[in-house]
């Protein structure tokens, strides 16, 4: 099996459980999707948390917690700060559940 730093994908592994399969799970890793996705585009970037901070107006300690996997405060006001430090836009979506999950 090849070697990821994705943290939902290393979850995956570990759990056996896919979270689009699971809304319990589903849950818990919006929250590993989000640290992921912004540390994906800092490092795509080629900057530190330092550098980062510094674009965003913020220090490295925020940074560094916003791209915790176990950090689930995710602001849309501090993400579009991150997304237009790093030259990118925000996309918020709303997405079906799994059918078992839909209210009648």
């Amino acid at each position: 099996m090849a070697k990821t730093a994705n943290a939902v994908e290393i979850l995956k592994r570990k759990t056996g459980i896919d979270p689009d399969q699971d809304a319990e799970m589903l849950s818990i890793f919006e929250g590993f999707r989000v640290a992921q996705m912004i540390y994906d585009a800092r490092t795509e970037a080629g900057l530190t948390q330092k550098e980062l901070a510094k674009a965003v107006g913020t220090t490295q300690s925020v940074i560094s917690q916003l791209e915790s996997a176990e950090y689930h405060g995710h602001s849309l006001t501090m993400l579009g700060r991150i997304a237009k430090a790093l030259h990118r836009r925000v996309e918020v979506r709303f997405v079906p559940l799994m059918p078992a999950h839909r209210s009648a």
